[in-house]
């Protein structure tokens, strides 16, 4: 029996509140959890609060951000009550992974000779740093090719320069720089030393000139900047009043350098290695295989604590002539003929990657292909494209509800992770380490 503690559960994963609750003895908080007719969330927390250690289990996965705003709401509600500690229990942390945009198919465009790089054009393209016989370090910046001649050469126009060159402003020309803008007029320096006043020129927020944008384009087939949203949500959850959070195989493990508070990042890594041991014939003779580069790490940490063979699934992000050995985009690195593979990963969104995976090791002859995940979220026509698979079985956690999936999935098997989330619990209590979590092998 723990005492001095409230567990409180949101309306995300409650059988995995209960469950905790259950092995810890403790009865799980009475709370408030609902919706307004206009949409917003109501939240009232009954049992009283004062002086004690708060635990909230809110997962990530189904109505993400409602589930989200709930959890900001019940923290700020706890520290309201005069809370001793406030700790954010998230199993799938929200926003930790944003898909990719979908890449072009053209592939990412290859580095050109130095020869073919057009003279008198600005580029973002690079070359080795390291200079080759007949090649300059960096041709963008060379003789040939200059920034300044280039701006001063391009016909900018806004409408605020007339044919005098003194425009709103002065153009003042630097001994020893190559350019300087003052108000609407640029005046720049050439390699060759002569000075150079371009009229009606540009001023720093000139956004709508077309051929200033087209010089700095970036080259088609590179993705855009997208926001990430991780660093937001630990900014939200800290300023909701949280004092700790405890979440389960980050997607990326930076995520804690986000926090300025302490954050636990709990391994699902037992529970995969112990399932291989009792539920795997033979599991010495499998290969446990990686379905993309970002996940070699963990998996080749399965490996090695198993004493298993390794093997890696590349993407090649260039055009390539599709052979026996590729599928589409994706070649294998290893050899799994007549081998049992083992795809390792932390998550699965759309399960397209592991299904075209386990579509690849089948083409390469194994006779059988696990996926181990420590999250299902399985979103879209996830179940319906794992169940028309070459998958023989579905591995994963219950740190997101499962309890629909099964009914659809009869390949899909779950492992319970609430024991792993209420030792947690009982040493952060308790101020014991729970470094011994962490230690897997």
């Amino acid at each position: 029996m723990v005492r001095n503690i409230v567990i409180l559960s949101g309306n995300s994963h409650p059988e995995l509140s209960e469950a905790v609750c259950n092995i810890l003895g403790v009865p799980a908080g009475n709370r408030v959890l609902s919706k307004f007719s206009v949409g917003e969330t109501r939240c009232e927390i009954q049992d009283s609060v004062r002086g004690k250690d708060v635990f909230i289990i809110q997962s990530g996965g189904g109505s993400i951000n409602d589930h989200l705003i709930e959890l900001c709401i019940m923290i700020s509600a706890c520290k309201t009550g005069s809370a001793k500690r406030v700790t954010a229990v998230l199993p799938l942390f929200p926003y930790s992974r944003q898909p990719d945009l979908p890449y072009n198919k053209i592939g990412a465009p290859l580095s050109k000779p130095p020869t073919e790089v057009p003279k008198e054009k600005y580029t973002f393209e690079s070359v080795p740093a390291t200079p080759a016989p007949g090649i300059t370090k960096t041709p963008s910046f060379n003789k040939e090719t200059d920034l300044a001649r280039v701006l001063s050469k391009t016909s900018l126009t806004n409408g605020n320069g007339n044919g005098n060159g003194n425009g709103n402003g002065n153009g003042v020309h630097r001994p020893n720089g190559d350019y300087f803008v003052n108000g609407d007029t640029t005046t720049s320096r050439a390699s060759t030393g002569s000075s150079l006043t371009h009229t009606a020129s540009f001023t720093t927020h000139d956004y709508e000139n077309p051929s200033l944008v087209s010089t700095f384009q970036a080259k088609p087939g590179y993705k855009r900047w997208v926001a990430q949203a991780g660093t937001l949500v630990a900014d939200l959850l800290t300023c909701a009043g949280a004092d700790h959070v405890v979440a389960l195989d980050l997607h990326d493990p930076q995520y804690q350098g986000f926090f300025d508070i302490p954050m636990d990042n709990l391994y699902g890594r037992p529970l995969l290695k112990r399932y291989i041991q009792q539920n795997i014939p033979d599991y010495k003779e499998a290969v446990i295989v990686s379905p993309d580069a970002g996940g070699a790490k963990r998996a080749t940490a399965i490996a090695d604590s198993l004493g298993m063979e390794f093997a890696l699934i590349h993407k090649e992000r260039r055009p390539t002539r599709i052979t026996d050995r590729q599928n589409a985009t994706m070649m294998l690195v290893g050899n799994v003929m007549n081998r049992v593979c083992i795809l390792i990963d932390d998550l699965a969104d759309t399960a397209n990657t592991i299904t075209r995976a386990a579509k690849l090791l089948r083409k390469e002859g194994a006779t059988a292909v696990y996926a181990l995940l420590t999250h299902g979220v399985f979103s879209g026509d996830a179940i319906q494209r794992i169940n028309a698979s070459a998958l023989d079985k579905v591995i994963v956690t219950n740190s997101v509800p499962q309890h629909e999936h099964r009914k659809l999935c009869p390949k899909l098997e779950v492992l319970d992770v609430a024991p792993i989330f209420a030792e947690a619990i009982r040493r952060i209590h308790h101020g014991e380490s729970i470094s011994v979590l962490f230690h897997y092998d």
